[in-house]
């Protein structure tokens, strides 16, 4: 099945510049993009997985750190190969994405705590990575409004909601510990659909792509 939703067929599609169509290496970019969110969302979720069944004990604390690094760097890849037509906005979303990595290697270097106790309990600090998390809310908001995903949506307002309202220390600690699993399931789920569907979807309309191009060239 993977192999099979790499191959090229010879469809050609009508785009609204433009005939079109999807080669190996089109394909190829939205299994890297779902893959991408696959490891983000799986890291995600076992990091939730963990702290709510076992709560914040060291050993916990300690295995959230590479769980982070690893959902980061999904959304690192998922960030450079979605396709987004506004140039603009995917640019800022990566730049969000490396400003709250950055944010985050430093929080890392200048702490001995663990990354999840630094972060939690330091609002500079949740500033510093939250980007990441501005960054993987703009990708929501597009899947929302590109292929009208119940989870997307939900996300989109979850995300901020959790983290906006720890950081302004106005939502109970149970509260949060419900957003966080509903928001980790949800990802989840967000993930796992995107590899059922079809792989056209997620590239586009090839033609808007192109005629920008030249429109920059």
């Amino acid at each position: 099945m993977f192999l099979q939703c790499l191959e090229p067929t010879n469809d050609i599609y009508q785009g609204h510049f433009g005939p079109f169509s999807i080669t190996k290496s089109d394909r190829l970019g939205v299994v890297i993009y779902r893959a991408g969110l696959g490891l983000a969302a799986s890291c995600f979720g076992l990091g939730a997985l963990l702290l709510l069944a076992w709560g914040p004990q060291l050993w916990v604390l300690q295995n959230l750190t590479p769980l982070f690094w690893g959902f980061s760097l999904g959304l690192g890849v998922s960030l450079a190969t979605i396709h987004i037509y506004m140039v603009v906005l995917h640019r800022a979303l990566q730049v969000f994405w490396g400003i709250g990595c950055l944010g985050a290697a430093w929080v890392a270097w200048q702490t001995t705590e663990p990354l999840a106790v630094a972060v939690y309990g330091h609002a500079l600090n949740l500033v510093a990575i939250g980007w990441i998390f501005v960054a993987l809310t703009g990708l929501c908001f597009k899947e929302a409004f590109c292929f009208n995903r119940f989870e997307a949506k939900f996300l989109t307002g979850l995300f901020p909601l959790l983290l906006l309202g720890h950081w302004l220390h106005v939502l109970p600690i149970f509260f949060e510990q419900i957003l966080l699993g509903t928001v980790a399931i949800l990802l989840l789920i967000f993930a796992g659909r995107k590899f059922w569907q079809a792989v056209p979807d997620d590239i586009g309309d090839k033609s808007v792509f192109t005629h920008l191009h030249q429109a920059h060239s």
